[in-house]
């Protein structure tokens, strides 16, 4: 009863108390944009009956169309200037880095990613922050009458995802930053982000197998999906990658004419001292996604003072580009702060609390779960109890997930869907329950001793909190990863740490 109480007091002076304070018009925009409009999950279903959508351009023609209709042309979408990120492993946390080097050396971002963990907000940000509910709200409605007065058909209109773009379009030009930094959500080739046209320079990161689907089964067919991105006159940045992916986007930077192609390397500069002033160490998926974020804000910092000489940047240090044929302005103290400052939920991110301290990443790959495996193993004490969350969204083989993450011998196992089991007016989506808590137990029947379903999250730290309390000896405090899934962090989240401060009170 203890623990019950004591989250639904949380809940109430923090989450709740939110919710009900607000302007009704908010309310109603969630509302309408996680009941009316179809959500990612079904969208990725429907799009998986027709197999020809890697060869679907109508797509793009289809974003174009309701763009027009919100009262955006593309002509006036030129006038954004863009960093446009596509990719498997961090594409999110390298965009992330990005915007906080451009902000940190003074100029206004737009930053727009996915998914979000508590609030839709997250996905559209003004200098660092999601826009407020009342910012949200007007620009949701705006767009959303538009597109519904305007409807040829009952059901002609965007999907979640879409909807969005549109929408952060509207917020960033209006808000006239000085550079969007823009996730792709699917893919590349044909994600609704790729309406856009002239975009300063792009990013590809790691790439894996996901959504095989939809991308293809092979690393070659997912590269060439992905750098759809690429466009004329553009810079085309990506790190190490198999020579058989190599081939492909050096193919594609070719063939859609970007202004030229750079790998990032290691070798390059002093970054590797940098890194580890903003304390990023020199090993895996981070590192990487580091140090592609520092060469596309050089590129997009050179592409501005290129046309109109500015003087935000002050400390300065110089920089040669790969080609070494361009001197770049950059000051490398506030590279440092901004990577160092960088806050990134839910990736690689530890949470301590009196209760426990919590492991979480969204990993929800084959090659990403191994990552976390490396990474949890590197920063957990041998010696704690160890426990498990885990649950996956889609169709994705969480059984081969289970397997890898089954050496690491937790002393207790929870599976539960991706529901925080609390009420709040951000979490109207569809969840499925149903087929959820199916799932749950047929995690809990492959793992078998140790393992519990639950129904929510809030039932999981429910008992969590009763097994910590009922210890009566001296114990290191119990490590909890939580991961498999962006989502099941998510809603952790929104009970831990809604407002994703990185602390809680829990």
């Amino acid at each position: 009863m203890l623990m019950i109480s004591m989250l639904r007091r949380m809940t109430h002076n923090g989450f709740l108390s939110r919710s009900c304070n607000i302007n009704k018009s908010y309310e109603e925009a969630i509302k309408t944009l996680s009941l009316t409009l179809q959500s990612n999950a079904g969208y990725l279903q429907s799009v998986k009956k027709h197999p020809d959508y890697r060869n679907n351009s109508t797509k793009l023609k289809e974003t174009e169309k309701y763009l027009l209709r919100s009262g955006i042309t593309l002509e006036q979408l030129d006038e954004l200037s863009v960093i446009h990120v596509s990719g498997t492993k961090g594409k999110g946390s390298t965009c992330a880095f990005t915007e906080a080097i451009l902000r940190q050396h003074g100029f206004s971002t737009g930053f727009f990613s996915s998914p979000h963990l508590v609030s839709v907000r997250e996905r559209i940000r003004l200098n660092g922050e999601p826009i407020s509910q009342t910012h949200f709200a007007r620009f949701f409605w705006n767009v959303y009458q538009r597109l519904e007065q305007n409807r040829e058909f009952e059901s002609d209109m965007p999907t979640y995802f879409k909807f969005l773009t549109i929408l952060m379009f509207h917020v960033f030009l209006e808000a006239n930053v000085d550079v969007a930094i823009i996730e792709v959500g699917i893919g590349g080739e044909l994600d609704c982000t790729n309406i856009l046209r002239n975009p300063v320079c792009v990013g590809v990161t790691s790439l894996g197998l996901e959504h095989t689907s939809l991308l293809g089964n092979t690393l070659e067919e997912i590269a060439y999906q992905k750098s759809g991105i690429f466009k004329p006159h553009a810079v085309a940045f990506t790190v190490q990658q198999p020579e058989s992916v190599m081939h492909v986007l050096r193919k594609r930077m070719v063939e859609r004419q970007c202004r030229d192609f750079r790998i990032v390397s290691t070798t390059q500069g002093n970054w590797n001292d940098v890194l580890l002033l903003a304390g990023i160490e020199i090993s895996g998926v981070k590192h990487w996604n580091a140090l592609l974020s520092i060469h596309m804000a050089l590129e997009w910092i050179k592409s501005r003072r290129d046309h109109s000489v500015n003087d935000k940047c002050n400390n300065l240090y110089n920089y040669e580009s790969d080609k070494n044929d361009a001197s770049q302005i950059i000051s490398v103290n506030k590279i440092v702060t901004a990577l160092a400052n960088c806050k990134w939920p839910g990736r690689t991110q530890i949470l301590r609390t009196s209760v426990a301290d919590f492991f979480l990443d969204g990993a929800h790959t084959i090659e990403s779960i191994n990552n976390c495996i490396s990474w949890f193993k590197r920063v957990s004490q041998e010696t704690s109890s160890k426990f498990l969350i885990f649950n996956v969204s889609g169709d994705r083989n969480s059984l081969e997930l289970l397997k890898l993450l089954r050496p690491l011998n937790f002393d207790k196992v929870y599976f539960a869907p991706k529901f925080p089991g609390i009420p709040s007016i951000e979490d109207l989506s569809n969840y499925h329950l149903d087929k959820s808590k199916k799932k749950c137990i047929e995690h809990y029947e492959f793992w078998g001793e140790g393992s519990i379903v639950k129904d929510n999250i809030f039932e999981v730290l429910h008992d969590i909190k009763k097994h910590v309390q009922s210890r009566t000896d001296n114990y290191n405090k119990v490590e909890i990863l939580v991961t498999g899934s962006l989502h099941l962090v998510g809603a952790l989240l929104a009970i831990l740490d809604p407002n994703l401060t990185m602390t809680s009170e829990f």
